[in-house]
C-alpha cells in the first residue's frame, strides 16, 4: 500500500479502473493482505466518486455500483474484525 498519498488527487486512466481493485479485495485468499487490499479498493472507490461528483455528466449507474462495492467491502470489513475477536 502506498503511503503519504492523497487518494482524493489520483487520477486512473481508466475511469472503470476501481472495479480491478475492487475484484482484488473480493478474491483475495491471504488473510495477512486482505486488509491491505480492501483499504486500497476503497481509497480508489471514493476516488472515483468524487471524480464522478464533480462532473457534468449524469453517472447513475456506475454511481449506484460504487455505493454498492463500498457497502460490500465495508461488511467485509466487519467481518474480518468480527473473526479476529472470535479467534
Amino acid at each position: 500500500m502506498e503511503t503519504g498519498v492523497n487518494s482524493a488527487t489520483v487520477v486512473y486512466p481508466n475511469p472503470q479502473h476501481w472495479r480491478d481493485f475492487y475484484k482484488a479485495a473480493l478474491l483475495e485468499t491471504d488473510k495477512a493482505k486482505l486488509p491491505e487490499r480492501v483499504t486500497r479498493a476503497e481509497q480508489v472507490i471514493i476516488t472515483r466518486a468524487r471524480q464522478l461528483f464533480g462532473g457534468t455528466i449524469d453517472h447513475v449507474e456506475e454511481t449506484q455500483a460504487l455505493d454498492d462495492a463500498l457497502y460490500a467491502l465495508r461488511a467485509l470489513q466487519s467481518c474480518l474484525r468480527w473473526n479476529t475477536r472470535v479467534a
